[in-house]
């Protein structure tokens, strides 16, 4: 059984004392790619580097998280992005992009000139693209649908929308819908909407450090643990956790090309 976590920040601070361990322990859970999502102008120098430290699992996406954003600082750090984009890495998407409106609707212009920007430049480039939605999954529906038939593709991760949200979305390129630890859980209705849709459109990811599952829930995440999210899945979609692994990676492939 092999397994991708299609979305995890190992680069993160909270990983610098043990970070060899946990991607060994990566390993030995059955995981051969880690993809690993950019997040903004003070992180990427530590997502480069560990990238280079294990070229064998970990692959890499460049782009500006939401929360990253002022209306002071969006131009430095999308001419950072576009630098990145361009300097030999082979990047497998544009990520992690998109709209958050939790903590302060304060920088939403600048959101949404990062989001149209980025996933301009990915479908210039034939790039898929990783995005980030919390609290504005209705923006981001409509956002997507002005996209349609341009070819865009990708991950909506760690999707936390209504069923409605994901018809609406599949319907405007060839997406894949992130799901991590949120599902193990006995709150948030992530569950109730997983067994609507079709493991074809799933992948599952950890989102480390951040959403640890059960049985590790309010510990730090590592990307380990996404094999409980998988398990999680195949009991609600009532098959195995081989299934889910198999056709979990199949969609990584197709979307990522890794």
């Amino acid at each position: 059984m092999t397994l991708c976590d299609t979305h995890s920040h190992i680069f993160d601070e909270a990983f610098d004392a043990d970070r060899a361990e946990v991607v060994e322990r990566a390993r030995q859970a059955g995981l051969d790619r880690i993809i690993l999502p950019a997040i903004d102008c003070e992180s990427h120098p530590r997502l480069l580097q560990t990238l280079e430290q294990y070229p064998d699992i970990c692959r890499g996406a460049m782009g500006v998280h939401p929360t990253s954003l002022t209306a002071d600082n969006v131009e430095a750090e999308l001419a950072e992005v576009a630098r990145l984009l361009d300097c030999g890495v082979e990047w497998v998407a544009i990520g992690e992009i998109g709209l958050d409106y939790y903590w302060s609707r304060e920088h939403v212009e600048a959101q949404h000139h990062a989001l149209r920007t980025q996933l301009d430049w990915a479908v210039e480039r034939g790039l898929p693209v990783i995005i980030h939605t919390r609290d504005a999954w209705d923006d981001m529906t409509t956002l997507l649908e002005e996209y349609t038939g341009c070819g865009l593709r990708g991950v909506m991760h760690a999707f936390c929308g209504t069923i409605e949200h994901y018809n609406r979305i599949r319907h405007t390129g060839e997406w894949v819908f992130g799901i991590g630890g949120v599902v193990t859980y006995k709150k948030g209705g992530v569950a109730e909407v997983v067994a609507q849709m079709s493991l074809q459109d799933l992948v599952v990811e950890t989102d480390a450090p951040y959403l640890t599952p059960v049985p590790y829930r309010g510990r730090r995440n590592e990307p380990a643990y996404v094999v409980h999210t998988a398990h999680r899945i195949a009991e609600i979609l009532g098959t195995d956790i081989t299934n889910v692994a198999a056709q979990t990676r199949t969609n990584t492939t197709r979307i990522f090309g890794v």
